[in-house]
Formats: C-alpha cells, structure tokens, sequence
C-alpha cells in the first residue's frame, strides 16, 4: 500500500521552472515504478512520466521530452518531476501515481491528491 502527497505546484511565468516532489508512504515505495500524471481543464488524465523502482530507466511522454525529468531517492520516500521551459499547455494538476509499468504507461492504483501548476503566456 502507498500513500502519496504531492507538492511544489505554483504559478510560473512560461519558460520558467518547477520541481515538484511526491512523499510517499508505505513499505512498498523502493519497489514500485512510479509515475506522474496531469489533468487539464475539460481533458482527461495523461500519462507524462514514469521511473522504474530502482531509478535506473524511465520513461516520458512525447509532449514533455527533453523539458521534465523524473528522478526519485529511495532513502527518502520521494519522487521528483523537474519541469524546464515550461509552456502554458503544461497548465494542468499534477498527481504521483503507483505502481506502474513503463512499458504499458497505464496508471496504478494509488494516487496523491494532486497539485496545481499553472503556466502563464
């Protein structure tokens, strides 16, 4: 079992930086994939990344590559997602998400509830 609070969302001007963190809790964090999902007004929730449980691949959504890197340490419970340059089509809530696979990018079962990221123009 997980449980998973996010925070570090804000506002930010467009080409600006964020980092969010993700505390999590619970005996299974160092081996669960985990991930990172977003939802914008009127769209559904999509996959942006993913980290496997040892840190040592992941994995990222088109529309973020190269701008959001996901990191994680084990000794402290947290997964990070670094976001550069940021776009006001990043506008969305941001929600830590586990465990789940890299390959399939579908969501696992236990979620945080979510922070706020709000890019202007």
């Amino acid at each position: 079992q997980l449980q998973l609070v996010e925070s570090g969302g804000g506002l930010v001007q467009a080409g600006g930086s964020l980092r969010l963190s993700c505390a999590a809790s619970g005996r299974t964090f160092s081996s669960s994939n985990m991930g990172w999902f977003r939802q914008a007004p009127g769209k559904e929730r999509e996959f942006v990344a993913a980290i496997l449980y040892s840190g040592e691949r992941t994995s990222y959504a088109d529309a973020v590559q190269g701008r959001f890197t996901i990191s994680r340490d084990n000794a402290q419970n947290t997964v990070y997602l670094e976001m550069t340059s940021l776009k006001p089509e990043d506008t969305a809530v941001y929600y830590c998400n586990g465990p789940l696979s890299l390959i399939t990018r579908k969501s696992g079962l236990y979620w945080g509830q979510g922070t706020q990221v709000t890019v202007s123009s």
